[in-house]
């Protein structure tokens, strides 16, 4: 299976020598990795030709590296069910450089990109409606980015004497608390449940 995998990442790379950056083979499946504002080029030519016939989007994701000058992987899953195959297509892209939509050539990249603008602001240029998809309209930020805060800027709550939905920056309440660090068995008599045994008869 990785000869085969090889053997189609090498026509690819053939094919499109000015556009793919790098092919390799990893855990059972082909990896291409392209020029950013290729990508819709390289994409129809997976779907299209007849050695690659990669019909399906199966995902389209986001992943972060903020340590990276161009911190974001955008990556494309797809699948051919003509020869049982799959294929990773990455890129790299940054929080200012916007990656070419490709929901013209295939219909289900339109959600999947509003997902990845969503979640890491990632900005895809010709895209339909690119708008956001899991969080709310006036969220702030894209919760999947590293550097965002696990409690969010913003928390939101209803409002009785406005009688509508407020949102507010964070407070975290935090009480003084006292622990005791001792086992809970060497400071327990009694285990739980046994409150209501009889203690043993003494014997003698």
């Amino acid at each position: 299976m990785d000869q085969a995998l090889k053997d189609l990442g090498e026509f690819v790379k053939g094919s499109l020598s000015a556009y793919v950056l790098d092919v390799s083979v990893s855990r059972g499946e082909l990896v291409i990795e392209v020029r950013r504002d290729e990508i819709v080029r390289v994409l129809t030519f997976l779907r299209d030709n007849h050695q690659c016939l990669f019909k399906q989007l199966v995902d389209l994701c986001g992943v972060d590296y903020p340590d990276r000058a161009e911190r974001f992987d955008v990556v494309y899953n797809l699948l051919s069910l003509r020869h049982n195959q799959r294929v990773r297509v990455k890129l790299r892209t940054d929080e200012q450089v916007p990656v070419p939509s490709v929901a013209r050539v295939f219909n289900a990249a339109a959600w999947y990109e509003r997902e990845a603008w969503d979640l890491f602001g990632i900005y895809f240029s010709d895209h339909p409606d690119l708008r956001r998809l899991l969080t709310d309209y006036g969220f702030e930020g894209h919760p999947l980015r590293k550097d965002f805060p696990l409690t969010g800027y913003v928390e939101v709550r209803y409002d009785e004497v406005q009688k509508r939905v407020v949102y507010e920056p964070v407070k975290l309440n935090q009480n003084y608390r006292s622990f005791d660090f001792m086992s809970p068995w060497e400071g327990m008599t009694t285990l739980p449940g046994d409150e209501k045994a009889e203690p043993p008869e003494a014997k003698g």
